[in-house]
């Protein structure tokens, strides 16, 4: 359900952005209900989601599977020394939530990959590409393009930098290039940079960050030129930056299907993979004595607190080891707390194991206590 009004805390929070003619009240609502994926909490990840969830963005997503490395604080500012070693996801989510207690995060501690590319994007308006690993960087852009959503590029090379929007509507009511259209071919070993050994300028990636984060508010409230026909570029060393126009190819939705072909994911799973269930329909179906399986993928402490009767739990890091345990032959409803694990683990299972009975709980627990059982605590 979409917020209709800013709080107190909020009106106060957001000030400098409410006396802003271009932003106001009804920018802030937009950022407050909107919905973005920040792909990598490294270097061009860190200021984004500092900016993002200063600026109010109501639901962020942050997805990496890596560690915090000594060399990375070098330019992975919302890490501190005694954080090496500890999950970036996580450790980022905790700084963040400090900084702003009125958003809600998901956290992923795994790779974005082709088993749960697309239900992990299909959750989120907007989608920020701050990985350093082009195999993922052309899997967002597929799905984005598959999907209709908009996302933000950004790449940096020693002291140079790009930003674009891609995947975005124009004015003219045509779609915006994609990141196919601006670099059609995937780079070879050799040319794939690598800042382990080129290095690369510490401040760059808080520039090309910042610009991004811009680019994602400027998407949101509708305001400004987005860079939704340039690939800006920036180079910190010469103090210049110059933008370079660029359109969207005819066989763009083409090239993204044969991208998702080619990586073993399903353009359109349709039917055949999973399915959603909303709570009222589980409820009903459940009343009706329907034989369902009950999955609960979050953790213990969170499964303890809460969970539906029946249920069993089997939390997501042990998903594939215990393949075994989920039924075949009658319906299996997962679910987490706001439904975004729950639909990882389902299209994981469609994609290892080709489970036709899948059904994802849309919002999760929290929506069955909203919509069934309003006494239920839901943390």
């Amino acid at each position: 359900m979409e917020a209709t009004t800013l709080v107190p805390s909020e009106k106060q929070r957001y000030q400098k952005h409410l006396n802003l003619p271009e932003i106001g009240a009804q920018g802030q609502l937009r950022l407050k209900n909107s919905r973005v994926l920040v792909v990598g909490a490294g270097g061009l990840g860190c200021p984004v989601l500092l900016y993002l969830t200063a600026a109010g963005v109501g639901r962020i997503g942050v997805i990496d599977p890596d560690v915090v490395d000594l060399s990375n604080l070098q330019r992975q500012v919302i890490y501190t020394t005694d954080e090496v070693g500890k999950p970036k996801a996580k450790i980022a989510v905790n700084h963040l939530k400090r900084l702003n207690p009125e958003i809600n995060f998901d956290t992923y501690t795994m790779a974005l990959d082709i088993s749960n590319a697309r239900a992990i994007i299909d959750e989120y308006d907007v989608v920020v590409d701050c990985t350093d690993n082009f195999k993922v960087r052309y899997l967002v852009n597929d799905i984005c393009v598959t999907l209709d959503k908009p996302f933000v590029y950004g790449a940096i090379h020693r002291f140079e930098g790009q930003v674009a929007v891609l995947n975005a509507d124009l004015k003219n009511g045509r779609k915006g290039p994609t990141y196919r259209c601006l670099f059609p071919e995937y780079p070879n070993e050799i040319e794939i940079p690598n800042c382990n050994v080129t290095g690369v300028l510490g401040v760059l990636p808080g520039v090309i960050g910042t610009y991004q984060a811009n680019e994602v508010i400027k998407l949101i409230t509708e305001i400004g030129e987005p860079l939704t026909e340039h690939l800006l570029m920036i180079d910190l060393l010469a103090m210049s930056q110059q933008k370079i126009k660029a359109r969207r190819q005819i066989n763009a939705e083409e090239l993204a299907e044969q991208g998702l072909a080619t990586a073993g994911v399903r353009p359109d799973p349709g039917s055949q993979g999973p399915q959603k269930m909303s709570a009222r329909e589980l409820a009903e179906r459940l009343a009706e004595g329907d034989n369902i399986f009950l999955l609960d993928v979050r953790e213990r402490p969170e499964y303890d607190l809460c969970h539906l009767e029946g249920a069993v739990l089997i939390p997501i890091d042990m998903i594939p080891n215990n393949r075994k345990r989920i039924p075949t032959d009658r319906p299996v409803v997962v679910y987490c707390h706001h439904g975004i694990r729950s639909a990882n683990v389902a299209q994981y299972l469609y994609a290892q194991d080709g489970l036709t009975n899948l059904y994802n709980l849309e919002g999760g627990i929290n929506a069955w206590a909203r919509d069934i059982e309003p006494e239920m605590a839901v943390y």
